[in-house]
């Protein structure tokens, strides 16, 4: 065994178990893989263009990509860049991506790249990749633990109210991990985000009981090759037990942007954590802190956690120990779900932020996820006010971004739609939890369908397919403040950028590009991923790990984690 890899520094090894030097590597652990074997010819549904030799029949990706001045082009696909000020509204059959670099230099037809490497995206889809707004990495070791439980213990014998998320994840497994924990879990939960599809996180790293575990966050973020957005939140758990005699939050905040964040000009930056919850001191720090550093602030509002009079507060501008901090154009607000009228209207008129977990908010009880909300108050004011998409914890539900566009229509169309059958009984508003269907003595109306009524005025449309792509992409780059860089395949913008297969068993035949990236696929149709012009993803296969070494690092980690907090480990527990 490797001491070095024990202690949470994994290390490539020689023929003989010695670690390697690679010190001119990205980072010691990762290695230098081959690419896959070139994939099968795909299904040409669009294509107008000769087939003709590319880079890719070889096997591996364009030579040198992502490095400055060095030039690509992505061919023939079905592209959404998620920019309506584009032709067609941004959707573009057989069309080019030149990249530069790390930006996107074109999109159109028949792109003249000179001696430009290729990329085959004929038959393809290519759009942006996803971002997601709001996920706790470093519980990617916890993953399914508690896939049955709600967020706080009810008082019942249920197994979704005993073994919960308060009581197990912030209270007993989190204030035992160690830097070399926080490290395996952020890089293990990015790359398998990274194979997803989704190029942007912000991470929401509640596990600072020192500086050096804030340090191992910030490093695997970095580590992992994509872009985001470290979350310097509390020290969960450990700060109510008093466990935690190192911590540093909110105060190190200074010190975390200055050694880590100096540029503006790198894929990660920061974000303060602000979370109300903890006490009107913690918020004036550290809403303080984090607008004297320029900071965009972010916390969960959710009215289980009894956030719903601070909130209320915050509105007034009368937050915090000295009753002077409200909120502003620089928050970013995760879930809002049972808050006022009146925190509402403050968010919606300064511009603040929604990060919405719909299947999370779903499963654990945080509330009604606030979707038909935010689309009536739209309506009234007649412009957008959209939500971003976030996954939140994986020891829960997974962070797989399909899931998440799905669960967002499906909630969303199941309310309305409720609603748009209620509404010859006036029961718009579905008062009666017990009975969302018909009432016994349901009203008819005209036609040849008795039971099938027009949507009244005031109900929202129900979202389409091209609504959560667009809350998957360009509005979570909006609500991390990214979106002059990413988010949209608008030149001028960094390569953030994935391909997708539609010619797999689980979408053919391809007949409506955003349905079939919505309604039907998965990771496997995730072909190829770009961060900042460097691709990271190629021919189903991530470049430069050893997954194998990483999720032995994983599996330590958990043992390690579950030793110490005591938990057994149980493949059948009842949770």
């Amino acid at each position: 065994m490797c001491k070095l890899c024990d202690e949470g520094k994994p290390q490539n090894h020689d023929d003989e178990g010695k670690p390697e030097d690679h010190s001119g590597s990205r980072r010691d652990f990762l290695k230098t893989a081959t690419a896959a074997g070139a994939a099968a010819a795909a299904i040409n549904l669009f294509a107008t263009r000769p087939a003709r030799a590319h880079d890719d029949d070889h096997g591996g990706p364009p030579e040198d990509h992502g490095k400055d001045r060095r030039r690509y082009v992505i061919r023939g696909g079905s592209v959404m860049t998620m920019d309506p000020s584009m032709p067609n509204k941004g959707e573009l059959l057989n069309t080019d991506v030149l990249i530069e670099g790390k930006k996107i230099l074109h999109v159109g037809q028949n792109i003249v790249a000179g001696d430009a490497a290729e990329i085959d995206a004929r038959g393809k889809i290519v759009m942006p990749g996803f971002i997601d707004t709001h996920h706790h990495q470093f519980e990617t070791a916890l993953r399914s633990f508690l896939a049955d439980g709600v967020l706080i213990k009810d008082g019942s014998t249920s197994a979704s109210g005993t073994t919960t998320y308060f009581e197990y994840i912030l209270l007993t497994f989190a204030p035992v991990y160690r830097p070399q924990d926080v490290y395996i879990n952020e890089l293990f939960g990015g790359l398998s985000q990274l194979d997803d599809g989704v190029t942007t996180v912000h991470d929401v790293s509640q596990i600072h009981h020192s500086p050096q575990h804030s340090d191992a966050a910030i490093q695997a973020l970095f580590d992992t090759g994509r872009r985001a957005a470290f979350g310097y939140f509390e020290s969960a758990g450990a700060n109510i037990l008093g466990t935690n005699p190192g911590n540093q939050y909110p105060q190190d905040a200074v010190r975390i942007k200055k050694q880590w964040f100096s540029s503006s000009d790198q894929l990660v930056h920061m974000i303060m954590g602000g979370e109300v919850y903890l006490g009107d001191a913690t918020t004036e720090q550290s809403w303080t802190i984090g607008r004297q550093l320029d900071l965009q602030i972010a916390a969960h509002i959710l009215s289980p956690f009894g956030i719903r009079p601070i909130m209320d507060a915050l509105a007034q501008g009368q937050g915090g120990s000295n009753k002077d901090i409200g909120i502003g154009g620089d928050n970013l607000f995760i879930h809002m779900t049972g808050m006022s009228d009146m925190a509402w209207q403050k968010v919606q008129d300064v511009g603040a932020q929604v990060s919405i977990a719909f299947p999370i908010e779903m499963n654990m009880r945080h509330g009604m996820p606030p979707i038909i909300r935010m689309q009536s108050m739209a309506a009234a004011a007649k412009k957008p006010f959209e939500p971003s998409l976030s996954t939140d914890v994986e020891c829960t539900m997974t962070a797989d971004f399909f899931s998440q566009m799905r669960a967002a229509m499906n909630l969303q169309r199941l309310v309305v739609n409720q609603m748009i059958l209620n509404s010859p009984n006036g029961n718009q508003n579905l008062p009666d939890p017990r009975n969302w269907e018909l009432p016994q003595s349901a009203m008819t109306v005209p036609g040849p369908f008795p039971y099938w009524p027009t949507p009244p005025a005031g109900i929202p449309d129900p979202l389409t397919t091209r609504d959560v792509l667009r809350y998957a992409t360009i509005n979570g780059a909006k609500a991390l403040k990214l979106d002059k860089k990413t988010g949209t395949l608008t030149p001028g913008k960094e390569a953030d950028i994935i391909i997708l297969d539609p010619t797999r068993i689980n979408v053919a035949p391809l007949n409506q590009v955003p349905g079939a990236v919505v309604s039907l696929m998965d990771r496997t149709n995730v072909e190829t991923v770009i961060v900042a012009g460097k691709i990271r993803k190629w021919k189903g296969q991530l470049l430069d790990i050893d997954l194998r070494q990483l999720r032995r690092k994983l599996e330590n980690s958990r043992d390690y984690i579950f030793s110490k907090a005591g938990v057994p480990q149980n493949l059948f527990s009842g949770q």
